[in-house]
């Protein structure tokens, strides 16, 4: 292994991650032949090969599979030195890793926003995905942060929360309920609804308290897309429940309300979750301390509305 190089490394990583020389080779804007040259290299130094392929897909041998891993902590060891680095000639510099759950577009970039612009030399990569694949990336340890509204249950990960996710029943501005106060949650007996797809959060806490009140909505469509849920909703096709930051940027639209319905908004938060026993790097410390003292304030002057508790 001593004559295995960084950029060979950085190849062969590229290359188990696409599953594909190709595709590594398009990442690393380099030739095809030439990641295949260092693959083999790469091999060679380390004394057993790193990929078999199978038709057109590669897959990693077992040697592959402990390089891969050992390759990972190599490239974050030497981030957070870079980052040390750079925090100690007083400089906030780096790359931050981020993942985020799909209904979180609606407030990370807000918070993102004034945190680069406070911190300029900080490179923000930004994965947006659901539940599923966020678990999966966490699993792998793939980025630096976690940001998500339903953490799992587990002793193997720091969980911290940082800011309100109220749910709120939503209805066209024409809805029969759309001028009445404090509507008894029964009212929604038999309404049209629009349902978030089975194994979203805001699904389960939405069927959740229906259980507990002997609610029975009629279900017309699951939508795995807010944007989908809020443009039936203004068609006029059901009521729904949603987050409320996902009308945080609706300007004039002003095609949706907010029903005043008993037992909402229902309380849930974002939370900010890593690995259990992971060294965050000086950025990534950074950020989440910056959530969990100011994300509450900066996506309260960033949004449209008013966040209460």
């Amino acid at each position: 292994m001593k004559q295995a190089t960084l950029h060979q490394l950085k190849v062969f990583e590229a290359a188990a991650r696409h599953g594909s020389f190709t595709r590594a080779a398009e990442e690393l804007f380099l030739t095809q032949p030439s990641v295949s040259m260092q693959v083999k290299q790469l091999g060679k130094a380390v004394g057993m090969p790193l990929f078999e392929q199978v038709g057109k897909k590669l897959y990693l041998t077992e040697a592959g599979q402990e390089l891969l891993v050992t390759c990972r902590d190599v490239f974050e060891r030497l981030a957070q030195f870079e980052m040390t680095v750079a925090d100690l000639k007083g400089m906030k510099q780096g790359q931050l890793r981020l993942s985020a759950i799909t209904t979180a577009k609606y407030v990370i970039p807000r918070l993102l926003g004034p945190f680069c612009q406070r911190y300029p030399g900080v490179e923000v990569s930004l994965n947006v995905m659901n539940h599923e694949g966020l678990l999966d990336r966490l699993n792998q340890n793939l980025d630096d942060l976690y940001i998500l509204s339903n953490p799992p249950e587990s002793k193997d990960i720091s969980c911290q929360p940082f800011l309100e996710n109220p749910l709120v029943v939503l209805a066209p501005t024409n809805h029969p309920l759309a001028k009445e106060k404090n509507i008894p949650i029964e009212r929604l007996n038999g309404e049209p609804f629009i349902m978030r797809e089975p194994g979203s959060g805001t699904r389960s806490a939405v069927q959740e308290l229906f259980d507990q009140k002997e609610v029975d909505v009629r279900v017309r469509l699951d939508l795995g897309s807010n944007e989908a849920i809020k443009q039936a909703i203004a068609g006029g096709f059901g009521i729904s429940v949603l987050s409320r930051h996902t009308l945080a940027l609706e300007g004039s639209m002003k095609r949706l309300t907010i029903l005043d319905v008993q037992h909402f908004p229902i309380r849930r938060y974002w939370h900010v979750i890593y690995p259990a026993g992971k060294q965050l790097s000086v950025v990534a410390q950074t950020f989440f301390d910056y959530l969990l003292n100011e994300g509450r304030k900066v996506a309260q002057e960033t949004a449209d509305f008013k966040i209460t508790d």
